[in-house]
């Protein structure tokens, strides 16, 4: 799968962080990043989820899952 954070939507809720702390992070202007070498999600399943709590849908998520 392959995430991509829309950095001019993110508005630095961190929900993302909280609904998948192994994959996303927030950076030091707290806004959401991604964690080094988790940028395919790593096979978390609560990518998915994260990706939905984010008040301003600034995570897409494409390609297989896994």
């Amino acid at each position: 799968m392959h995430i991509d954070i829309d950095k001019d939507v993110c508005i630095g809720a961190g929900q993302c962080a909280l609904a998948a702390p192994g994959v996303f992070t927030q950076d030091d202007d707290g806004f959401s990043a991604l964690l080094p070498g988790r940028e395919d999600g790593a096979g978390d399943p609560m990518v998915r989820e994260a990706a939905r709590a984010c008040p301003v849908s600034a995570i897409r998520l494409s390609g297989p899952a896994g």
